[in-house]
């Protein structure tokens, strides 16, 4: 197994927080510790600790109040579909769920790509993915992965249920999602997708295309995803 990539400082006190704030260990109105404490617990410098709390405060985690600290806010029922960390990351402990519709399996890429395709990208094939993904027993996301076939061994034979892909690419090929573009539209849903996303034939549906840029040059990320926004918006930074 290949080490796991180090991430910056910043970004895993950021994760840390985020996860305890969504997990409950922290709850609306509570203070956090204060940057003297986050640094003594951590190890970390106070600039480090700004950094972290800052970006919590931007996307909406926490209230700087001068003079009493990092406040707790009450999240409104968003999804990080679109953070870098990944949508797993980004809903912690919620019961989040993944059903693999389509196992990975190595193949050519479609005639019609939704996004250009480089020539190393077109002699390689791509790995393939179908994947319902459900929180708290709701159907959120249909996603279609896209993944070159790039020095990626034996990924085909992993395990993918109720897994994080953005994980196993971290943790045991050391590919980081570095940053990403997406198109976002609404349609209606056919056939397919209603019964995956369990709603009415021709119900309009958020549908996502992204192409998301990895620490390799040459290694893309590709989604199609189908999003059931009934119950929960989507959110998320790049």
């Amino acid at each position: 197994m290949v080490s796991p990539k180090i991430i910056p400082q910043h970004r895993r006190l950021y994760e840390i927080l985020r996860k305890h704030i969504l997990d409950g260990v922290y709850k609306e109105g509570d203070l956090l510790p204060s940057e003297n404490e986050l640094c003594q617990l951590y190890g970390m410098t106070r600039p480090t600790v700004r950094q972290s709390l800052s970006r919590l405060s931007n996307d909406g985690y926490i209230r700087k109040h001068q003079g009493k600290g990092s406040i707790v806010h009450n999240l409104p029922k968003e999804i990080g579909i679109l953070s870098v960390s990944g949508t797993t990351s980004a809903v912690g402990d919620r019961k989040l769920k993944t059903t693999i519709i389509v196992k990975p399996v190595l193949m050519q890429w479609p005639a019609d790509f939704m996004f250009p395709l480089t020539q190393l990208e077109k002699e390689s094939g791509c790995i393939y993915m179908e994947r319902v993904r459900f929180l708290e027993d709701i159907p959120i996301f249909y996603d279609i992965t896209y993944l070159a076939n790039l020095n990626l061994p034996r990924i085909t034979v992993r395990q993918f249920e109720n897994k994080s892909l953005f994980q196993i690419l971290r943790n045991y090929y050391r590919i980081e999602i570095k940053s990403g573009e997406q198109r976002i539209k609404a349609i209606p849903a056919n056939k397919k997708i209603s019964r995956f996303l369990h709603l009415k034939n021709d119900q309009p549906v958020l549908h996502l295309e992204r192409k998301m840029e990895t620490n390799n040059p040459d290694l893309f990320l590709y989604s199609s995803i189908f999003c059931n926004t009934e119950k929960y918006s989507i959110f998320g930074r790049f």
